[in-house]
C-alpha cells in the first residue's frame, strides 16, 4: 500500500461562499494518518455564479445538464489556476461538487460539477460523487466528514463544523456517530440577506437583537430535532420547515436573527450533554463568528477550541482529499453508524 499521498480536496458548501481548494499531504502511520495542508485558497463565487447555483434546482433537464458540465469546467480551470498549471506530483483530485438535491428518503442526492470535464481540463486523477453509493445503500449520504474526524482529529471528544448547517461528530463505545444538529450560516445569512448584507460579521447585528421566546420555542419544536440519528438536513428542509416558521413571526428581522443564534446554541448543546466535560473542536465559516462561539460556549461545560485559520476554513476540503485517498485505496470512507446505510462503504467514482 502506498504510504504518502499528495491530494487536492475541493469543497463547495451550501452557504455559497465559494470553491475551497486545499493541497494536502497524507502519510500513512500505524495509528491512522498524519496530514499537512500545504496551501489552500477559496475562490469566491461571482454574483453570476451564485445566481446560477442558487437557481439550479429550478432548471429544466437540458439546462441542468449544461450547468453540470459548465460547473465542472469552472472547477477544472480553478484547479489549474491554483496550481499555476504545475500538476506534476498530485496523486488525485477529490471534488465534492455543489449539492443541488439531497433527498435520501427518495434515495436521491445530486452534486453538480462534471468530473469528466474536471479531468479533461486538469489531467489529474479525479474522484467525485461521494454520496450516491451510500444513499443507494439506504443511508443519508451525509455527513461524510466523520471518517476524517476519526482518522485526523481523534484527540477531540467532539468535532463541530459550522457551515450552512451545524454538524457534530463524536465516538463512543468504539463507534463513530455524526449528524446535522441545526441550521447555521444558512439561517443567519437568510436574514442578513433580507437586511441587505451578505453575512453577520462577528455576530455584530445579532448581538443587538432580543431573543423571542415564542419563536425560539417553535424552532426548537420542529420535528427534525425529535428524530434519532442518523439524520441530515438539506436546502429542501430549510425551505419547507425552517423558513416558514421565521416568516410567520411578526417580530423584527434583528430579533429573529438573535433568536436563531440562541436556537443554534441550544440544539448543539443538546447533542453533547451526554459527556460532562471534554474538548469541542469548532471549524467552518461560523467559527469566525465570535458571537456564535460565545453562545455555543455559554450552553456547555466543554472546552470550546477554535483552531488556526487554515483548519477552520479548509477542514472539509482537507477531509475530502482524505476521502479520495481512502477511495483510491479501496478503504471505507463512509460509515454506516453515521449515515444509517446497510454497511460501511467506499464511495466515489474514479476517472484517470
Amino acid at each position: 500500500m502506498k504510504k504518502v499521498f499528495r491530494a487536492l480536496g475541493l469543497m463547495s458548501g451550501t452557504s455559497l461562499d465559494g470553491l475551497d481548494i486545499a493541497d494536502c499531504s497524507f502519510t500513512s502511520v500505524p495509528e491512522g494518518w498524519n496530514f499537512q495542508i500545504n496551501r489552500a485558497e477559496t475562490y469566491k463565487y461571482s454574483d453570476n455564479w451564485r445566481i446560477k447555483l442558487e437557481g439550479a434546482k429550478n432548471l429544466d433537464a437540458y439546462s441542468f445538464a449544461l450547468l453540470h458540465k459548465e460547473y465542472g469546467e469552472f472547477i477544472g480551470k480553478k484547479v489549474l489556476n491554483f496550481l499555476d498549471n504545475q500538476t506534476a506530483g498530485i496523486d488525485l483530485l477529490a471534488s465534492h461538487g455543489h449539492t443541488v438535491f439531497h433527498q435520501p428518503d427518495k434515495k436521491l442526492t445530486w452534486q453538480i460539477g462534471d468530473m469528466n470535464s474536471i479531468y479533461a481540463i486538469t489531467g489529474i486523477k479525479t474522484i467525485s460523487d461521494f454520496r450516491s453509493l451510500d444513499v443507494a445503500l439506504g443511508g443519508q449520504g451525509a455527513p461524510l466528514v466523520p471518517v476524517g474526524d476519526r482518522l485526523l482529529f481523534a484527540d477531540y471528544d467532539f468535532c463541530l463544523n459550522l457551515g450552512g448547517f451545524s454538524n457534530i461528530t463524536y465516538s463512543t463505545d468504539g463507534k463513530t456517530y455524526a449528524f446535522d444538529a441545526s441550521p447555521a450560516n444558512l439561517g443567519l445569512n437568510y436574514l442578513m440577506n433580507k437586511m441587505g448584507k451578505e453575512f453577520d460579521e462577528n455576530g455584530e447585528t445579532g448581538r443587538t437583537g432580543v431573543i423571542n421566546p415564542d419563536l425560539l420555542a417553535k424552532l426548537n419544536l420542529l420535528p427534525y430535532y425529535q428524530l434519532p440519528p442518523p439524520k441530515s438536513l438539506g436546502r429542501e428542509w430549510m425551505e419547507s420547515e425552517f423558513i416558514p416558521v421565521l416568516e410567520q413571526s411578526t417580530i423584527s428581522d434583528v430579533n429573529k436573527l438573535r433568536t436563531i443564534y440562541e436556537h443554534i446554541a441550544v440544539q448543539i448543546a443538546k447533542t453533547i450533554t451526554f459527556k460532562e466535560k471534554g474538548k469541542l473542536l469548532v471549524t467552518g465559516g461560523g467559527a469566525h463568528n465570535s458571537f456564535l462561539i460565545e453562545r455555543i460556549q455559554s450552553g456547555t461545560q466543554h472546552q470550546v477550541i477554535v483552531p488556526d485559520k487554515k483548519i477552520i476554513d479548509f477542514k472539509e476540503a482537507l477531509i475530502f482529499a482524505l476521502l479520495g485517498v481512502l477511495r483510491l485505496q479501496n478503504e471505507n470512507n463512509c460509515l454506516a453508524s453515521v449515515t444509517g446505510s446497510s454497511n460501511d462503504n467506499s464511495g466515489g467514482l474514479v476517472i484517470g
